[in-house]
């Protein structure tokens, strides 16, 4: 099928769902739950978390059908809206003491002792890309109080700087960290590293 017959077809059924053409939401629903679940599973490694994502993504499409752009492509509004959700399924978790278990810890220990070796060594180097955004007093700040555990009195102190100045300084070092792991390629194990070694 050509590209210009796929992008045909998604403007005909974005035309429809506005419309509010159940048929044309089933059709949608039929062609891209399977990828959109695999894609939402990659991230939350959980089968039943991923479900309720996408029933979410479809729930949502459904009541906010009205502000679709028939000009616009479906398929990437659709996985847009299924990372963004995923994305804030998992920040919610890592706030959450008994999600941070499920998700992230559980997913840890499924994986085989290679596997797990692996993945924490690119969790070393996605740690070194995420502190390498930092200036360099920013970062020795930063390493300080969470590789260090001192207090920002005791940052203050050694670094002849107000103690302001010191949470200043974490608060955009947080800011940056947490920007840079949003976008990574593996989210949730960036997420990992921030609840586990940054939070």
């Amino acid at each position: 099928m050509s590209l210009t017959r796929v992008t045909y077809n998604e403007r005909l059924l974005a035309k429809q769902l506005l419309a509010g053409n159940k048929n044309a939401f089933r059709k949608l629903f039929n062609t891209y739950q399977n990828d959109l679940y695999k894609f939402s599973l990659s991230m939350v490694y959980s089968k039943s978390y991923a479900e309720e994502i996408i029933q979410d993504v479809f729930l949502n499409l459904w009541l906010k059908r009205e502000t679709i752009n028939p000009e616009l492509s479906l398929k990437s509004f659709l996985f847009t809206m299924t990372r963004n959700k995923t994305i804030s399924f998992l920040k919610k978790a890592a706030n959450n003491k008994k999600l941070r278990e499920e998700i992230f810890y559980k997913s840890q220990k499924s994986v085989n002792p290679t596997e797990r070796h692996m993945r924490e060594e690119e969790l070393k180097t996605i740690k070194k890309e995420a502190l390498d955004l930092l200036p360099p007093r920013r970062r020795l700040i930063f390493e300080m109080s969470r590789d260090d555990g001192k207090s920002y009195d005791e940052i203050a102190g050694e670094l002849g700087i107000s103690p302001n100045t010191v949470r200043n300084q974490m608060s955009m070092a947080l800011e940056t960290l947490r920007e840079f792991l949003l976008n990574s390629r593996d989210i949730t194990l960036a997420l990992l590293l921030f609840c586990r070694d940054w939070l």
